[in-house]
């Protein structure tokens, strides 16, 4: 993976997390996470959406549920904590100070 390509996949991270701390439960399913990455720039798979999901689990910045084949992420405290720049998690863009 090229340095760009790391950087995306570090962009895209940041753009779920963000999106869902807008919600007002924290939570989205992978659908409509897709289609949020695609009004960013990242035009991808669901696939490659729900490995990037999978990935921030990993990072404990989400927890996964399942309703029937649809993966739901929910936001953790970890993943807030991430997008209010209180901590940094390896592997997800660090977001800008807000202004």
């Amino acid at each position: 993976m090229t340095d760009f390509d790391a950087y995306l996949v570090e962009d895209a991270r940041l753009v779920i997390l963000r999106e869902l701390v807008r919600q007002l439960d924290g939570r989205l399913n992978e659908t409509l996470i897709t289609r949020v990455l695609e009004t960013f720039g990242h035009r991808r798979s669901r696939d490659w959406t729900r490995t990037q999901l999978r990935k921030l689990s990993e990072l404990g910045a989400v927890r996964i549920s399942e309703a029937g084949t649809i993966m739901i992420a929910e936001i953790t405290r970890a993943g807030v904590d991430h997008v209010e720049r209180r901590s940094q998690i390896e592997g997800i863009a660090r977001p800008s100070p807000e202004v």
